[in-house]
Parts: C-alpha cells; sequence; structure tokens
C-alpha cells in the first residue's frame, strides 16, 4: 500500500472527531458554567486545565499500553467515554461535579488518540504527513463542532445547560460504527519482522525532547484562545453567540490548514512548514487581540489555519523520531499538546484576574514566537517507510 487507504482513515478519522467533539463543546458551556456556579476566571481556566490534565498525563500510558499489547478496543471505548463525560459536566449540579465530569472526559480522549495515532500511520502507506493530515483534521472538524453543537442544544433549542446531555449521542454513535470497522482496521497491523525493523532502527530522544517543547509552546496559542475567544469577545460587548462563532471559525481554519500542511511536508519538508507557520501566526494573534471588527476576524481566522494547522506534522514527526515506540511518541506528542495546553489556560485565566483578559489574549502570541527559536534547532526526523507487507486482512487484533 503506497497511499492513503480511504476506508481505514475515515474510520479513524470518525473517531477522531467524535472524541475532540467532545472536548470542544467545553468553551461553549463555560460562560452559561461561570454563570451558573459564579466562578471567577482563573475557576474557568481550571475547568480548561481539568479536561487537559488527565488525557495529557495518562495519554504517554495508554501510549505504552498501545505499544506492548494489543489495543484496538480503545478506540471505541475512548469515543464513547469522552462524550458521556462531558455530558455528565454540562447536568452536574456541583462545580466539583463538574470538574469530575471533565476529567472523566479527558480520560475517553487519553484513551483514544495514541491508538488512533498508531493506526493512522498503518494506513498511511508512503503518505505519512499527508495520512495523518487526514487524522487530524477529523479532531480540528471536531473541536469546531464542539461549540456549535453544544450552543445549538443549550441556546438553540432553549434546554439550557441541560441540552449538553444530548453531547453524549456523538460518541455513543461513532464508538457502534467504531465497533464494526475493527476487523478491517486490524488487517493493517504490520508484519511481526517489520516491527521489529522499526524498533531496531534507533529512537531519537534529542529530536523528540526539542519537538515537545514546541508544541508545549505552541499549545500557549492554541489553547489559550481555545477557551478565552468567546469570553474575550463578550467583555468587547459581543454576545454568546457571536463568541461562539469565531471560534467555530478560528478552528475551522485549523482544519484547513493541517491537510494544507500535510501535503506541504510531505512536499518541501516538515522544518519548513512548523517554521513557517510560527512566523506567520505570531503577528497574526496580536492583529486580532488589538484590532477587533472584521480586521481582527480574519487575523484570527488565518491564525488558526498557522497555529492548529501543524499539528498533523508534529505529530507525524514524533513517529518519525521514535520508530520502534510510536504509540509512546504520539501519546507524548498529543498529551504535551493538552496539557501545556490546559496549564496555560489557567496560567492566563489568572492573568486575566489579575490584569485584564485582553492582556492575557496578547500573551498567547509569546508560544509560537518562541517555537520559532526552537524549530530552527531541530534536527530532521527519521522517514520510515511503510510500504511494507501488513498481515493478512483475516488477522485478529
Amino acid at each position: 500500500m503506497h497511499g492513503v487507504d480511504p476506508k481505514g482513515m475515515a474510520a479513524l478519522s470518525s473517531g477522531h472527531l467524535a472524541t475532540d467533539l467532545a472536548q470542544g463543546a467545553l468553551p461553549a458551556l463555560l460562560p452559561f458554567l461561570a454563570t451558573r456556579f459564579d466562578l471567577s476566571y482563573t475557576m474557568v481556566g481550571a475547568l480548561v486545565l481539568a479536561a487537559t490534565f488527565s488525557s495529557s498525563l495518562i495519554q504517554p500510558a495508554f501510549g505504552l499500553w498501545s505499544d506492548a499489547r494489543k489495543a484496538l478496543w480503545l478506540l471505541p471505548a475512548g469515543v464513547a467515554l469522552a462524550g458521556a463525560g462531558m455530558a455528565f459536566a454540562s447536568v452536574a449540579p456541583s462545580y466539583g461535579l463538574v470538574l469530575l465530569g471533565v476529567l472523566v472526559s479527558g480520560l475517553g480522549v487519553a484513551a483514544y488518540h495514541p491508538e488512533g495515532s498508531k493506526f493512522a500511520s498503518y494506513v498511511s502507506g508512503t503518505r505519512r504527513a499527508t495520512g495523518m493530515s487526514f487524522f487530524s483534521v477529523g479532531g480540528n472538524v471536531g473541536f469546531a463542532l464542539g461549540p456549535l453543537l453544544a450552543s445549538f442544544f443549550v441556546i438553540t433549542l432553549g434546554l439550557g445547560l441541560d441540552g449538553g446531555a444530548l453531547l453524549v449521542l456523538p460518541g455513543l454513535l461513532v464508538a457502534a460504527l467504531l465497533l464494526v470497522a475493527l476487523p478491517y482496521l486490524a488487517s493493517f497491523v504490520p508484519a511481526q519482522e517489520v516491527l521489529a525493523r522499526r524498533a531496531a532502527a534507533g529512537n531519537n530522544w534529542y529530536g523528540l525532547s526539542l519537538l515537545l517543547a514546541i508544541v508545549g509552546l505552541r499549545s500557549v496559542a492554541h489553547m489559550g484562545l481555545f477557551a478565552f475567544v468567546p469570553l474575550y469577545e463578550i467583555s468587547r460587548g459581543h454576545g454568546v453567540g457571536y463568541g461562539t462563532a469565531l471560534l467555530a471559525l478560528f478552528l475551522f481554519a485549523g482544519a484547513l490548514g493541517t491537510l494544507l500542511g500535510g501535503r506541504l511536508a510531505d512536499r518541501v519538508g516538515r522544518r519548513a512548514v512548523l517554521l513557517g507557520s510560527f512566523v506567520v501566526s505570531t503577528p497574526l494573534i496580536l492583529v486580532y487581540a488589538l484590532a477587533g471588527g472584521a480586521v481582527g476576524t480574519v487575523a484570527l481566522t488565518l491564525s488558526g489555519a498557522a497555529v492548529i494547522g501543524t499539528f498533523g506534522v508534529s505529530l507525524v514527526m514524533s513517529q518519525e523520531y521514535m520508530p520502534g515506540r510510536v504509540g509512546m511518541a504520539s501519546g507524548l506528542s498529543i498529551g504535551f499538546a493538552i496539557g501545556l495546553g490546559g496549564v496555560a489556560a489557567l496560567t492566563l485565566g489568572a492573568l486575566a484576574d489579575a490584569v485584564d483578559l485582553r492582556t492575557a489574549v496578547l500573551t498567547t502570541a509569546a508560544g509560537p514566537a518562541l517555537c520559532i527559536l526552537l524549530t530552527l534547532l531541530l534536527p530532521a526526523s527519521r522517514t520510515v517507510r511503510t510500504a511494507e507487507p501488513a498481515v493478512a486482512p483475516t488477522a485478529t487484533y
């Protein structure tokens, strides 16, 4: 297999969409949760941290499990748990139980991503950056749809926060579809001798460590804007619906940027795409925070394409640095992106309480600015050929 398998990638990307849709719904719920429980900006940031804390800490462990054992069942289980946790958080009667629901949702995210990322590399053939962009765009679209779907349930249907309970439905539906697709996905597991050759190829820990630092700093912009764009627009005098729509533009642009970034990375190189995105995104974020209006909207949209668009590129680079531990590398890469993004959201929330929200939004530009320097130090990632024989389609996993 030389190209991306469309059926296998559709199943994996759909699971990624449903998982991240649950987490993406949180920003749209935050203004209502803040009103119900009279939350400060710091407490709002703590909810974002809770959503990311569980997945970021546990995700590398799921990655190790994925590398060592047959764990394909984590795909439907993770999707279902992510949706159920966020649905519970929306109807929880206390702030503490909201935190619990968000943590449970994060656990589902942690379960899905390493196994999903590993199989995305399996079904991508030799076009790994392109294939990983298709996988990543499912998550981007899920994040973008999450706020819109939550707003539809909560505002449009007039159900209030109780409408958030309906967020469990997409997760359950996609989990059922993944259960049906498991035997087909299992047919892409490479032969044991292929896996042994990859394990013997060696791992570049220096490259991975530097890449993880870049991923974490990138998340300052990604998760900071993800958490505070709706609240920032409210502070500018706009309604909740306007802020949610603006966030959706940011996230949908990220999905398009991911597709473009993957294709460019296969043509011009991974590091060049990373560097270009950071050079562009830093001034765009500043323009959004300072300008507002139509100019700010365009700047925020383009910054979403630049910042989020490198997610798939960095993910495939982590796998190429660690060819013998693809699951763990994926778990670390995504875990750092989510976990440090949550820490950034909490820190930015504290900054907004201490100074103002505008200063916090301006500060998000510091992440990609620092990434420019680190990207220049990145070593080339090892390209591992994946057009190797896989096990027979009748194999079980």
